[in-house]
C-alpha cells in the first residue's frame, strides 16, 4: 500500500504553476485542498484535477464543499445546495412528518453533493459540520443542522448515508464542537471553559453517536481549558484519550488549516505540525501560504504511519454516477420538492 505523505496543501489556480508542482511532487505531501479560486468551469476543474494527479497519482483530493455559503464550486453543472440548517428547519416545520422529509432530502442533499464532485474525480469533502448551533458563532452559524445533538445526529447520518450512496467518505467537524464560542478561529484562539462532562453530553454528542460511522474527523482550533490548555487538534488528550479511547472512533482525523490564527496556540506553523501528528492528527493542513507549505514540507521529519496510510485509503471516492442516473434524478427531485435548490 502506498504511504501518503502527511500534508495537505492547495494550489494557487485554475492550473498548477512549477511551485504547485514542486509541491504536489514533495514526499511529504499526501493530499491537495481545492477552493473557489481553482474553479472556473467543469472542464477546467477536470483538467486541474486530471494535472494534480499526474505529478502525484496516489493524492487525496478534498474541497470544503458543504452547501450555502461554503460551497466552493457553483454553476457548470454543480447544484447549488442548501444550509443545513435549512435542513434542520423543514424537520421542525411539520412534526411528525418532518423528521421524514428532511432526513430524505438530507439523505438526496449528500448524494447530489458527492455525486457531482466523484464525476470531477474529487476523492472528499470536509463534510458534514456537526457543531450544535448555538446561536452566537457566526463563522458556524447556518452551517450547523440544528442546536439539538440528536437532530444534528440523525440528519448528518442521513447526509453521510447520501455521500456513500454516490461512492465518497465523509468528514466530522470540528470536534469536539465550535458552535458555542463566538470567536472565530481564521482570525482569533477561541476559548470554551465548560468542563468536559457538559461537552460529552452536549457537542461532542454527536460524536459518539456516529463513531462507527464516520470516516474522517476534523478538530477545532479551540482551546477548552478545562481539559487541556492546548487546541483540540494539538491535544493527545482530545484526539487519543477522548476521540479513539472513550469515544471509539478508528478512522482518519485531519487537523484543521495550519494558516489560521486558531492554530498560533501551537506555535509555528514547523511546530504546529508536529504537534498535531504527534497528538493523533493522520494528515494536516496548510492553506493558502505557500511559504508556510514549503517551511512545513521542508521542517517535518518523516512522520508516516502504517495505520495512517489504512485510514486515509479509505477516503478515496469509490465510483460516479453520471448526471442522467435515476437515482440522482429522484435526489435533485426531493431537494426540488422541498425547496431546497431552485426549480
Amino acid at each position: 500500500m502506498t504511504s501518503l505523505g502527511p500534508v495537505m496543501l492547495d494550489v494557487e489556480g485554475t492550473t498548477l504553476s512549477l511551485d504547485d508542482r514542486r509541491r504536489i511532487g514533495h514526499e511529504r505531501t499526501g493530499g491537495v485542498i481545492l477552493f473557489a479560486r481553482n474553479f472556473v468551469s467543469r472542464t477546467q476543474l477536470v483538467d486541474l484535477v486530471a494535472a494534480v494527479r499526474d505529478v502525484r497519482g496516489d493524492v487525496l483530493i478534498a474541497v470544503d464543499h458543504e452547501g450555502g455559503r461554503v460551497q466552493r464550486f457553483r454553476g457548470d453543472g454543480f447544484v447549488h445546495l442548501p444550509t443545513m440548517r435549512s435542513l434542520g428547519a423543514l424537520r421542525d416545520h411539520d412534526p411528525p412528518y418532518g423528521a421524514e422529509h428532511a432526513a430524505r432530502a438530507a439523505t438526496a442533499c449528500g448524494l447530489v453533493l458527492g455525486a457531482d464532485l466523484v464525476a470531477c474525480a474529487i476523492d472528499l469533502s470536509f463534510t458534514p459540520v456537526l457543531d450544535l448551533d448555538h446561536g452566537p458563532s457566526a463563522v458556524i452559524g447556518d452551517r450547523s443542522f440544528h442546536r439539538d445533538p440528536r437532530v444534528v445526529t440523525l440528519l448528518a447520518r442521513s447526509l453521510m448515508h447520501g455521500l456513500l450512496l454516490a461512492g465518497m467518505a465523509n468528514c466530522g467537524k470540528h470536534f469536539p464542537g465550535h458552535g458555542f464560542v463566538a470567536a472565530d478561529s481564521h482570525v482569533a484562539v477561541p476559548v470554551d471553559e465548560r468542563d468536559l462532562e457538559t461537552l460529552l453530553d452536549d457537542d461532542a454528542r454527536p460524536y459518539a453517536w456516529l463513531a462507527g460511522t464516520l470516516a474522517s474527523v476534523m478538530p477545532a482550533h479551540v482551546i477548552y481549558p478545562a481539559v487541556d490548555a492546548r487546541p483540540a487538534g494539538f491535544s493527545p488528550v482530545w484526539l487519543q484519550d477522548i476521540l479513539r479511547g472513550r469515544l471509539g472512533f478508528e478512522g482518519a482525523i485531519f487537523s484543521d488549516d495550519l494558516s489560521m490564527e486558531g492554530a498560533s496556540a501551537a506555535g509555528d506553523v514547523v511546530l504546529a505540525g508536529r504537534a498535531a501528528l504527534e497528538a493523533g492528527c493522520d494528515m494536516v493542513l496548510v492553506c493558502n501560504d505557500g511559504r508556510r507549505a514549503d517551511a512545513l514540507l521542508d521542517g517535518l521529519a518523516d512522520t508516516r504511519r502504517p495505520e495512517s496510510a489504512v485510514r486515509l485509503a479509505t477516503l478515496r471516492a469509490r465510483r460516479r454516477l453520471a448526471a442522467d442516473d435515476p437515482s440522482y434524478r429522484r435526489a435533485l427531485d426531493c431537494l426540488r420538492d422541498a425547496g431546497l435548490v431552485p426549480p
